[in-house]
């Protein structure tokens, strides 16, 4: 039977879209107002805006409740497709994004971006791809019949890299690709507000819950409720960060087209990558698939909120990273659609199966 993404889930890139231009048209008719919201921080210059932050923890809280540390231990027990997975998101994916964002931005796009817009650009580019994905993962795991387990260890343990090479990887690749200079104590800050926090409060929340409820009613009932959530957040989000870029956005409608073309090009480079080093090592489809769609997916929730904190919500890297989310739905689906058509190139012995 065919896999079916929700209804939300499926037409993303239309609330995007939407939300996108309500966003524009609310900057524009009420600038008053978006302004009164964009000057709410935690400080007087931390950048951490207040509504953004309280809408990225609700997206990114019901994520982190999926994270399963004990999935972690039995990933000795077939590494490879794992090894695959961390080479092309912590090796290939930054390294390969700055190198595109610098070519297009710096060298191919020049005669229409500006030197101060393009680093802009490259840093927002490198932010992105510097953050693997994590919620959208299992939906395009399901839509491929991936090995949920095994998707579930993938994810556990980039989070848990997530952690500790986020920030240096960032801060280096920004300042070698561009004119800009990431404080690290900010992008710190940001690690810790975006990532530690909310995982912290997944972690003991699904502990208590699982202990309390058992996992029938935590898997069954509480993660499918906050699903919603997380996608109301997720759309709330855009509208503010397109309502605080309103003036910027209207006056680049054309830079949003060409911030796209390195973005697709690095998630169909980076899912083939994996793709085919998953099929030359013959893993399974099942690990294969997943394998190839964490590779070439983002946290584009992270990024947004690590590039609101450094740039501000109206800065070129934020704009960077919405595109991101703009793109990415409908080229993933089409990684999807190649994964599913080309099964018949992988053996068909599952994780589970392996682990016997």
């Amino acid at each position: 039977m065919e896999k079916k993404m929700s209804f939300f889930d499926k037409y993303l890139t239309v609330w995007v879209a939407i939300c996108m231009a309500v966003g524009v048209i609310l900057g524009k008719i009420v600038p008053e107002a978006v302004a009164a919201l964009r000057g709410l921080e935690f400080g007087e210059g931390s950048q951490i805006n207040i509504p953004i932050a309280v809408l990225i923890w609700l997206m990114v809280y019901p994520m982190m409740l999926k994270v399963d540390f004990s999935s972690v231990l039995n990933v000795g027990k077939n590494p490879k497709g794992l090894f695959v997975t961390l080479f092309v998101n912590w090796i290939v994916k930054p390294f390969s994004m700055a190198l595109l964002g610098y070519i297009f931005f710096r060298l191919i796009f020049s005669p229409w971006i500006d030197p101060a817009e393009a680093d802009q650009y490259i840093a927002g580019s490198i932010i992105l791809a510097a953050a693997p994905c994590t919620a959208m993962v299992f939906v395009w795991s399901y839509l491929t019949d991936g090995d949920p387990g095994y998707t579930l260890v993938q994810v556990s343990v980039n989070d848990l890299l997530m952690l500790v090479l986020f920030a240096p990887i960032v801060k280096f690749l920004v300042a070698g690709a561009s004119n800009l200079i990431v404080p690290f104590s900010v992008l710190f800050t940001s690690v810790v507000v975006f990532i530690v926090i909310p995982l912290a409060a997944g972690v003991l929340t699904r502990m208590w819950l699982l202990k309390s409820k058992g996992s029938e009613w935590f898997n069954g009932t509480f993660l499918p409720t906050l699903h919603p959530v997380a996608i109301s957040a997720l759309l709330a989000t855009l509208v503010l960060i397109f309502a605080f870029q309103a003036d910027n956005i209207t006056g680049k409608l054309f830079h949003v087209l060409l911030i796209a073309i390195p973005i697709t090009i690095q998630v169909y480079f980076n899912s083939s990558l994996a793709y085919g080093l998953m099929k030359w090592l013959k893993l399974p489809h099942n690990i294969a698939s997943p394998g190839a769609l964490i590779g070439a997916s983002n946290f584009f929730e992270l990024a947004v909120a690590v590039a609101i904190t450094l740039f501000g919500p109206e800065s070129g890297a934020a704009l960077v990273c919405v595109v991101g989310v703009l793109v990415e739905v409908p080229v993933m689906l089409s990684v999807c659609s190649v994964c599913n058509r080309t099964r018949h190139w992988f053996p068909t012995k599952s994780f589970a199966a392996s682990k016997n």
